[in-house]
This record gives C-alpha cells, structure tokens and sequence, in this order.
C-alpha cells in the first residue's frame, strides 16, 4: 500500500491552533507580563544597548510611541521581523523601498515582501533581510553590510524592545559555503556560452558545502535567542521559525502548454541542470536547514517543494527567471542580474500564506506546498524528508518507479529494482487520494483520459485533484484502486512491467507495501 509518514496531515483551519495567546513570561523571573512594573520599569527585564544602539532605539520608539521610553511588554505595540538574504527581502519582486536599491546599498527590500502580507495579526511588521547577506552578517558581533545598514542581530534587538515580537523568521545559508547565486550564474553563463551542463562542476563537492554552512546556521539561531533574551523575552514568548528556500527551477517547463521558450520565458539553463538542481542540489540544501534547526531548537518550514509547479517558465509562475537590469554596464555586473530567480510577489504570497498556517498550527516542523495546482499552499505536519516512501510489489518485489527519472507529463510508471531513488519515492495525500512523486509534488499518478479499463497504463501527470487521479488503498488487502472504478487494482505483473489497471483478484502483484 502507498504510505504516507505517521502522523504526517494537512492542518486545515479548523485544526489551527494560536499558541501563544496565553501569559507571556519574562525571561528569568516566571513572572506573567501582566505582573510587570508598571510603564517606565520596562528597562530593568532587558539589558542596556551599546549607546550607539541605545540613540536609535530611542529614536524609533518616538516614532511608534511619542517620547523614547522603553514600554513594559503589555504597552507595547505587537510586531513580526524577517532577517535574512534575498529570498525573504523581496529581492526579484521589482519593486523595493527607498534606499535599498542601489547606488551604496542593494538590499533590495521590497514592500511586498512576506513579513509584510502575512495573516498574523501584528501592529507593526519589520524586513531587516538583505540580499546577498551571509550569517556574518546576521550574528551577534557580526560585521555591515553596508554603511547605513546595522547588523541584522542589532536590529532585531532593537526592535525587540520597543515593540512585542510574536515572530522572527530566519532565511539564511544560501551565500555562506553554498554560494548558491555565483553557481547560477555560472551554470546560466555556461549555457549561454555553450559551455556544458554545470552539474559534473558542483555535484561532487555540494554535500560538504551543505556541510559547512550548517553550524554557522546553528551559531546565528542561538545568537537570535541570546539576543531576545537579553530583550527580557523567555524563548517561549515569541515563534522563532527557520524557513527553508524553494527550488525555483525544473526540468518540466515544456509541459507548460504556454511555454515561451528558455530565452523569452528566463529559464536559461541546461536541462539537465534544472533537474539536478530540484532533484538533488535543493534537496540536499533543505535537509542541512532543517538540521540547523532541530540542532538550535527553532521551529522549520520546509518550503523546498512549495515552488514545484510554479518554476520559473511553468504556468503561474512563483520566481522570476533570468533579468539582466541594462542600466548597470554590460556585460553584466552582480546588480544587473541579481533579481534573477528569485520569488516574485506571487512567490511570497506563497511564503506569507506558509508563515500564517504554521504561526497558527503549534506544529516544531512543517511543510508547505500547492498539491493539486491550485494556486494556495497548504502546510502540512513534518518536513518532506519523511512524508516519500517506496512502492514496493509483494509479487514481483520490484519498486514502482518513475521510467527514467523523469517526470514529463505522460512518463510511463512501471517496475523496477529498488535503488532508493527519488523516481521511486511516493507519497499519499490521504486529503485528496493523490499518489505523488517524490520528483516533484507537481506529479501524481493518473489513469490517462479517465479510462478505467483492464490493461491501461498508468502514467504521471500535472496533479489537478481531477477524479483520474484520485485512488483508495485497502489497508486489508494491501491494493491500491482508482477511486471511481474500484473493481480495477494496480498491478505489477512481472518486475520491469508497466503498472497497469487488472481487475482485482488478490494476487500478490495486486500488493504493494
């Protein structure tokens, strides 16, 4: 039978639960905010600034409140804060607020950035994230990145105390070991320049970059929490959520019916490129987050597969493909192309919508995805590594597996030997009675044309939630049937046949576990 990770559900509203509407604690005292002296006390539950940062404190709290004290926590107006590199700052959205598009500073901070549209009640939301920022940028003691920007750490703890923060979200690595921008680019130049794929480049040595930037992650996380707990904050006062970064590329974007074209559409790359990068390069970059959380104790979102389907040159496209900026000097400079492949407003309605279902659910890991191609993420408990199992066939004890490790519309499903492949992961969306790929959560097992006959091949499709891709399994008989023709079971006749539709006799090529 398909089998979906213990535990692992869609949390749908009505399951949603606000944990953090109960007592707040001051750090230290296991005194209720509500017990805290009175205002103009506020000062003694967190340490003093730096005087640097004292003066700009002081400042901003005039600004939100009138004079520069620093409230007790229950006059204070509430907030959320995104720190980070260009993935959460709304690099690649196009439009960005006054002083962060260049000439002296390129943090691209965008007002449609996720912080800002999520639907987490907050009186106040602040972006400090800033493209091209690496964890030396973020952590306590860290260095500028520019001139008038402080470090992220020295924001957050400014804001800390002049506001209540409810959430702090992290989206860092990305520029730490990995590099992730510089490769690329260089795999779109390599391209360009008819160069060859860039996967025999990088593939041999991404693990151990994966590897390095992990405990810098760690390090910057624990830093986050020393930092609102001098604010006069327990760790239980606030989300501190660590978000992984979507896969904005694929391998698929020719099944789009209005695919423009690598050049036109931006999705320059080889393809094969585009597979490893979804298929193995983001992957491997997703489980070193959610390490980095687990290890520090921030809660993650797995946001690896909420972009499948939505790739650059595929339909509804989440993140803008290659855009060369011409008023910087060509060829090309870092500015001039540094919007490219980046989530666009809709990526972060994407990213918003994830921060709001998981603020609301209680869950310490989740993930996010649009699973029939709707256009609305859902979040669902756990991350992705847990949810995709192998289909293996009682009779044959062969894996169901994607023909080729493709993932085209159309591509054959059949058996083969078990290799703990991603074209032979699945998983079931006991939800909607999807069977989907581990490739990519755009794929679902279909019965072509809805023609529930024996001896019809099962192939993979874009998933729609439509009634030919629905199936039930039969806990008793270990059978997977189409739901509206449940007479028919999948079959697996001998080890490397097609997975076909037979009628239902209780034969172990009926069986899968």
């Amino acid at each position: 039978m398909v089998r979906a990770r213990r535990g692992r559900r869609l949390v749908t509203a009505a399951a949603a639960v606000m944990v953090l509407t109960g007592g707040v604690t001051a750090a230290g005292t296991g005194t209720s905010v509500a017990a805290r002296p009175p205002y103009g006390a506020a000062a003694a539950d967190s340490k003093p600034l730096p005087p640097e940062l004292e003066k700009i404190r002081a400042q901003e709290a005039t600004r939100l409140y009138g004079d520069p004290a620093e409230r007790p926590m229950e006059q204070r107006k509430t907030s959320l804060i995104s720190l980070g590199d260009s993935e959460i700052s709304g690099e690649g959205v196009g439009t960005y607020e006054p002083g962060t598009d260049g000439p002296d500073n390129w943090c691209h901070r965008s007002p449609d950035a996720a912080i800002h549209r999520t639907g987490i009640a907050a009186d106040v939301t602040y972006n400090v994230s800033c493209s091209g920022a690496y964890t030396g940028n973020i952590k306590a003691g860290g260095s500028k990145q520019y001139a008038d920007e402080l470090v992220q750490s020295d924001s957050l703890a400014i804001k800390a105390r002049n506001t209540r923060l409810k959430m702090v979200v992290l989206v860092a690595g990305a520029n730490d070991d990995l590099q992730f921008g510089p490769v690329m680019t260089d795999c779109v130049t390599r391209w360009l320049l008819l160069q060859g794929a860039c996967e025999p480049k990088y593939a041999p040595g991404w693990q151990t970059r994966v590897d390095g930037l992990v405990p810098k992650v760690e390090q910057t996380v624990g830093d986050l929490r020393t930092v609102m707990r001098d604010a006069g904050y327990a760790d239980g006062d606030y989300k501190l959520v660590v978000m992984g970064y979507p896969s904005p590329i694929g391998p698929d974007i020719e099944d789009n019916p209005d695919f423009p074209g690598k050049l036109p559409g931006g999705c320059t790359g080889y393809t094969s490129d585009s597979a490893w990068g979804r298929n193995a390069a983001v992957p491997a970059f997703e489980k070193g987050m959610r390490k980095a959380a687990r290890e520090s104790g921030a809660v993650y979102l797995d946001n690896s597969r909420l972009f499948h389907g939505h790739e650059v040159c595929m339909e509804d496209a989440w993140a803008r493909g290659l855009y060369v900026d011409v008023s910087h000097p060509f060829p090309p400079d870092a500015n001039s192309v540094r919007q490219s492949f980046h989530p666009n407003a809709r990526g972060h309605a994407a990213f918003a919508s994830c921060l709001t279902q998981l603020y609301a659910s209680g869950l310490r890991e989740a993930s996010c995805a649009d699973p029939a191609s709707t256009g609305k993420p859902e979040l669902y408990a756990g991350a992705w590594d847990d949810a995709y199992r192998p289909l293996k066939n009682v009779g044959t004890g062969s894996c169901v597996d994607a023909t080729g490790g493709s993932s085209r519309n159309g591509t054959a499903v059949g058996g083969w030997d078990c290799k703990d492949q991603r074209n032979q992961g699945w998983w079931y969306d006991s939800g909607r009675r999807s069977v989907h790929v581990e490739l990519t959560q755009d794929r679902c097992l279909d019965v072509p044309e809805a023609k529930y006959e024996a001896g019809a091949g099962v192939v993979l499709w874009n998933c729609s939630g439509a009634a030919n891709q629905r199936f039930v399994k039969d806990v008793a008989t270990q059978s997977i049937r189409p739901e509206a023709a449940r007479e028919l079971c999948l079959t697996l006749a001998s080890a490397k046949d097609r997975v076909r539709l037979q009628k239902c006799d209780g034969s172990a090529t009926q069986r899968f576990t």
